[in-house]
């Protein structure tokens, strides 16, 4: 199915509140209309290519995620996938359609939940340096991609420029108190879990993740998206090697690309050629198609 990337969203009538990397977020008044565009990042630039589908691919996969958690967690969300738009977004039911979330408004926790399954990305380079992730002693001997024999939580502050900042849990506790950094410690990695089992059945192997919690009412809940192949590293399970970089499904074909360019991976971003693309499209498109065993139904649908 062809079809056009949406790469910006004005919602006339309807404040929008923050613009990130990927999602539009809007002020329902007493709920946030969160959106996922067809964005993509690459090395902390936004590029001027989108990835047709790419949003509605991660917001059914937090819908997915989401159904299959609520009786682990309460979260945020307040529209189903099924469950029609109020009267206030009918006009824009078209850009709207598959990946939107109406969700409900409470404070998030000032950390990232991180869980990690694997040592890869900059675990690795800390093990390396360090012999540990996040002050937390490992064995010796671990490969690039090496499985954990347990997984492991690893917070880290929220950055609004560039990357996240790696701490330990103490300072986790420091930050947010520690009964809630237990309570989302023990929930991260119960969710990280029983998801990257589910996955691994159907082909996937869930490297890592990161969650986000918040509080409503003096209870934490689950907010923002989860286990998708933009919060987590998905890797094809039938081709899975330790002691090398291992393919993915998402960004693979554009990281892969870029590193072929004479660019300083700073913005502007180049365009992305359309094979490039479509393929990137794809992966993401059967990330959705393995997990659920079913297609992603035509937005208009």
């Amino acid at each position: 199915m062809s079809q056009e990337p949406l790469l910006q969203l004005e919602l006339p009538g309807i404040e929008k509140v923050k613009s990130g990397k990927v999602r539009e977020v809007f002020d329902l008044g007493d709920s946030f209309l969160f959106v996922a565009t067809d964005r993509l990042s690459a090395f902390d630039v936004i590029l001027p290519t989108g990835i047709a589908r790419k949003g509605e691919v991660l917001t059914q996969i937090s819908h997915f995620w989401f159904d299959r958690t609520e009786s682990a967690v309460a979260n945020h969300r307040l529209l189903g996938t099924r469950d029609p738009l109020p009267e206030l977004l009918k006009p824009f039911e078209e850009q709207l359609a598959g990946r939107c979330m109406i969700v409900k408004k409470c404070e998030p926790l000032t950390i990232e939940c991180v869980v990690r399954g694997y040592v890869v990305g900059s675990g690795w380079k800390d093990y390396q340096r360090t012999g540990a992730i996040c002050g937390i002693e490992l064995p010796d001997n671990l490969m690039n991609c090496s499985e954990l024999e347990q997984p492991i939580f690893t917070p880290a502050t929220k950055a609004e420029e560039g990357h996240d900042e790696n701490i330990s849990f103490e300072e986790a506790c420091e930050l947010v108190g520690g009964d809630l950094a237990a309570q989302a410690r023990d929930l991260s990695l119960q969710i990280y879990s029983e998801g990257r089992a589910y996955a691994r059945e159907r082909g996937i192997i869930i490297a890592d993740t990161k969650f986000e919690f918040g509080l409503l009412d003096g209870a934490l809940i689950l907010i923002d998206e989860v286990l998708t192949p933009d919060s987590s590293r998905f890797w094809p399970a039938d081709d899975y090697e330790p002691g090398r970089n291992q393919k993915s499904f998402d960004k693979q074909f554009v990281r892969e690309y870029l590193e072929t360019l004479d660019w300083d991976k700073t913005d502007p971003g180049p365009e992305l050629p359309p094979e490039i693309a479509d393929k990137t499209r794809e992966k993401y498109l059967e990330a959705y198609r393995q997990l659920t065993g079913r297609e992603l139904q035509a937005a208009a649908g």
